[in-house]
């Protein structure tokens, strides 16, 4: 990805908090009551209702909103699951695990000694939504395309691509600006699926946002800003889709979604119910005849330390922040079981992730915690403060906090305290690489399923010293200000190494120095959740929690 565009600044933090926060931002609003007693903005499911006829066609209710359906520009968690369905790129996931395997192409890359030229044999006989056929000129052309017209998510491909070529009818070759090891990773995002080159242009700002034409199982059919219908594409190169088609229907809110899919209306519920709501589905599953499927998500939450500002200065104050946090109480209290603790910057979904948090500290560690604020000079006599920030617009945000807060001055007898300060989050945003914050409570959801986004995007800084903190780079826009050249020369060479166990020994090292140097501590990774209702089979979340909607189906009434 290289270092991020300055005009970026912590732009990519706000996108993705937006994204990986869905199912927390009504926590707590009592709304449990309230919930069941809401009347739906859909018409109960009677037997001329999409969920209730014979027909094959799936139902899939959301309270997600559609900002655009074009590749080239759409970043939001529903629109890359819809795209994913609609459209192929050149590799995809092995259904249920992070292993690669060609879509649009055949192979993987052939990778050249420099690791700087990828060379990618594509699929013949494949046809475009509108008829044209696929070849390697026109996968040059949506990649183009992705880069050069600007879209939010471009930066992915424009700063590290150097070009794309159709070398051959069925060739493609990609020559990147500098080694990196997790290219073709990046080659998975629903983004660089291939578009029709007669149905689209090349151009900044060129954007179709309530169209698709692609090559995917799906033909998208109608786009309104309440539903999407998809139907199953006759002309596919590939196994067809399990059903005859999907309607998608956007819901005003988690309560109308919530009772539509309890009085079956809808056959699958898919993001942003409540936590209240998912605990009474949960419960209510073995009655009500629903399937719940729940799987950790990708989307990570952690605390960031600016290490510049003093007494965070101290490398003694950050360990025992760390060894003093308790995941489980979060868990338990806050979240009602529905988040997953977190040891490292990389989420356990992720082969690389290490524990190094727990080796290092485990929880709610008292005696460790006291030792180190001891060696930093402080104690229940002497007891350290420190401002603890957090975004107040979402409440999930607030309990967090507050939790935390109690419990570790209830643990350690007051020898540490959260002054707890809160500012709406596109302030937070704005000020996070001036050094305003000592701490600050955030979250990230990535752009493309591997450790690296997960590690460049914090750990890096291209410009500063060990003295005076990162000046240019990943840890200042994240506001930790962290710099350590180890640390940087390992991610380089993760970034280049090919050999996936050499890489993942570097991986390895790089949270190991991570939990010692304490530049952010992980707090919770996100669990996803589909409900699906009885007769319906074939729904789940893969790894990258993407959903195979072509693999849904209807059991014969």
């Amino acid at each position: 990805m290289g270092q991020p565009h300055q005009s970026r600044s912590f732009w990519g933090v706000w996108r993705r908090s937006r994204r990986s926060l869905w199912q927390y931002v009504g926590l707590f609003l009592g709304c449990c009551l309230l919930v069941v007693g809401c009347s739906s903005d859909r018409p109960s499911p009677s037997a001329s209702s999409p969920a209730a006829t014979d027909s094959n066609r799936i139902v899939l209710g959301t309270t997600a909103k559609v900002r655009t359906l074009d590749p080239a520009d759409a970043t939001e968690i529903l629109a890359s699951n819809l795209l994913y369905n609609l459209g192929d790129r050149l590799y995809a996931y092995k259904s249920g695990t992070d292993e690669l395997q060609p879509q649009l192409a055949t192979a993987l890359p052939t990778v050249s000694d420099d690791g700087l030229t990828y060379t990618i044999p594509v699929r013949e006989g494949v046809t475009f939504h509108d008829g044209e056929p696929f070849n390697a000129e026109a996968m040059a052309f949506s990649l183009r395309r992705f880069i050069e017209n600007g879209g939010q998510p471009a930066f992915l491909l424009a700063d590290i691509v150097e070009s794309v070529e159709a070398t051959g009818d069925y060739e493609l070759t990609i020559k990147l600006q500098k080694p990196f090891a997790a290219f073709p990773n990046l080659l998975t995002i629903s983004g660089t699926c291939a578009v029709s080159p007669k149905a689209y242009a090349i151009g900044a700002g060129q954007f179709k946002p309530d169209t698709f034409i692609g090559t995917g199982p799906y033909k998208l059919a109608q786009y309104n800003t309440d539903s999407l219908r998809f139907d199953s594409f006759d002309g596919y190169w590939g196994e067809k889709p399990s059903n005859d088609g999907v309607d998608i229907q956007i819901f005003s809110s988690p309560a109308n979604l919530f009772n539509t899919f309890r009085t079956r209306g809808v056959d699958v519920a898919y993001q942003n119910l409540d936590l209240d709501q998912i605990r009474t589905l949960q419960q209510g599953a073995q009655q009500g005849g629903w399937q719940v499927i729940e799987g950790n998500g990708n989307g990570i939450h952690y605390i960031s330390l600016n290490v510049l500002s003093a007494p965070l200065d101290k490398l003694e104050v950050r360990q025992a922040i760390a060894a003093a946090i308790d995941r489980p109480l979060l868990r338990d209290r806050v979240f009602q079981g529905q988040v997953e603790p977190l040891y490292s910057l990389l989420p356990n979904t992720l082969d690389a992730s290490e524990p190094t948090f727990q080796t290092a500290y485990g929880d709610a560690n008292k005696a460790k915690a006291l030792e180190l604020l001891q060696k930093a000079g402080y104690s229940k006599e002497n007891p350290l403060t420190i401002e603890f920030w957090y975004r107040a617009n979402l409440t999930s945000n607030a309990l967090a906090a507050t939790t935390l807060k109690a419990a570790v001055e209830q643990s350690l007898e007051g020898a540490l305290i959260f002054d707890l300060k809160s500012v709406e989050a596109a302030t937070a945003y704005q000020n996070l690489d001036k050094g305003i914050y000592p701490t600050f409570l955030l979250d990230w959801a990535p752009d493309f399923f591997d450790a690296d986004n997960y590690i460049q995007p914090f750990l890096a800084c291209a410009q500063g010293s060990a003295e005076q903190g990162c000046q240019e780079g990943s840890t200042k826009s994240q506001g930790s200000f962290y710099y350590n050249a180890r640390m940087n020369e390992l991610i380089d060479q993760q970034r280049q190494t090919q050999n996936a166990g050499d890489r993942q020994k570097l991986l390895a090292e790089i949270q190991t120095i991570t939990a010692q140097d304490v530049p952010f501590i992980p707090l919770w990774q996100n669990k996803e959740f589909l409900f699906v209702q009885q007769g319906v089979s074939g729904a789940g979340l893969d790894p990258t929690q993407r959903v195979a909607l072509w693999a849904i189906r209807k059991s014969p009434a």
